[in-house]
């Protein structure tokens, strides 16, 4: 079995309006799935306690279903259509979350919300289909810029927005910025050839096939998501870490730490360069040894130290985002006409992993402190740093 699709390897290149729009896709696309988290105490006083739990839920197992289901086509199917559908598509879920006259509408519409917000994941692997060799771990660099920052933006816009005029104009605005987006990608995207395409069964089927054959990949997709595992297991308790005596911080105090993220967004252009010049081991073994170290500060100094707090926060974010853009850099290169598998491949793994690392980290603070979720965060990157220099050349299979 041969693995093939409709994605062209051959575009001329990527233009600077068509790199802006892609950066600015990933960023409006994916925040989507954000938007909800600063308004669950607005939606639990609408509704019930339940809603902090399923509407968050439903978005990201949304956006996860939207990664494996979604995601593939745009190696058979033209991915500037694709984003257009996803968004427009997206406007209308968007609009039924805000107009949801009960918790199972909202949590339903929220889950259409994430399924479709994988267009996100459409816009990095088109910039690595039409990005030259010599320079695709930069362009990947500046769209996960877009896509990072989108995260961060997110919870910032909608916390604001919803503190001062509802938890429904948030959704309502975010229907109007979706449609603008379906504008942006019909303005500034590159009408790809398309090649033989594949019928939906088949190309599921050569996702299977891609991790059977390409062992580039399967590192690659492992390394990551252990270091995802070991950042989840961070953020699940840094809240409960903060919030509590000696820090004693509000929510919103917490919250702050989240913009220290930004240096992680501004870095993934500069992973990207050095990726292209050096190779991408070099930059995932920097960024695991990086997150490491995070966690020996985090275990000195940070149940005591707001600064080593913030120290953690830097060193993390920077080390698991250079990471990731060597990792996805490497792993575009192996089939240029399955870049999109080979998206919905890695970050499946990374949330997957994601998902176990949240819950042993929060498991290891109820029963251990602060120690066990450094210990858990520490085994899990270093798990990921193994498998990195455990990794030899291999050459890929067509």
């Amino acid at each position: 079995m041969t693995v093939e699709g409709g994605g062209s390897a051959t575009a001329s290149g990527l233009t600077a309006r068509a790199r802006l729009g892609l950066t600015l896709i990933a960023g409006a696309a994916v925040a989507n799935i954000y938007y909800n988290q600063p308004l669950l105490a607005l939606l639990v006083g609408d509704f019930d306690e339940q809603a902090a739990l399923w509407v968050p839920t439903a978005s990201l197992i949304g956006y996860g279903l939207g990664i494996v289901g979604l995601v593939p086509l745009g190696d058979s199917l033209p991915r500037r259509s694709l984003i257009i559908g996803q968004a427009l598509g997206l406007s209308v879920a968007l609009l039924a979350a805000g107009l949801s006259p009960n918790l199972l509408t909202l949590a339903l519409a929220s889950l259409l919300v994430g399924f479709l917000a994988s267009a996100a994941q459409q816009a990095v692997p088109f910039a690595a289909e039409l990005a030259p060799d010599a320079s695709r771990g930069r362009v990947v660099g500046q769209v996960m810029t877009g896509l990072l920052s989108g995260i961060l933006l997110a919870r910032t816009v909608s916390g604001f927005v919803g503190a001062q005029f509802g938890w429904r104009v948030v959704f309502l605005a975010a229907s109007v910025v979706a449609v603008m987006m379906a504008g942006i990608a019909a303005a500034t995207l590159p009408r790809t050839p398309q090649t033989k395409p594949l019928r939906y069964r088949a190309l599921m089927l050569s996702v299977l096939h891609l991790v059977k054959t390409q062992p580039t990949l399967r590192s690659a997709s492992l390394s990551q998501a252990f270091l995802f595992a070991g950042f989840n297991a961070f953020w699940a308790t840094l809240a409960l870490l903060v919030e509590a005596p000696p820090f004693d911080l509000t929510a919103a105090g917490a919250g702050l730490f989240g913009v220290i993220g930004v240096a992680g967004a501004l870095v993934a252009p500069l992973s990207g360069r050095f990726t292209d010049k050096r190779g991408a081991r070099p930059v995932v073994l920097a960024g695991g040894a990086m997150v490491i170290a995070a966690f020996a500060v985090l275990w000195l100094a940070g149940a005591s130290s707001l600064i080593a707090v913030g120290i953690g926060v830097l060193l993390i974010d920077i080390g698991i985002n250079a990471a990731l853009i060597a990792n996805q850099t490497r792993a575009y290169a192996l089939v240029p006409g399955a870049r999109g598998r080979i998206n919905t491949v890695l970050f499946t793994a990374m949330f997957v992993f994601g998902a176990i690392g949240a819950f042993a980290g929060s498991r290891a603070f109820l029963s251990f402190g602060w120690p066990g979720v450094c210990s858990v965060g520490a085994v899990f990157a270093s798990a990921g740093l193994a498998v990195a220099v455990a990794e030899r050349s291999r050459p890929a299979s067509p």
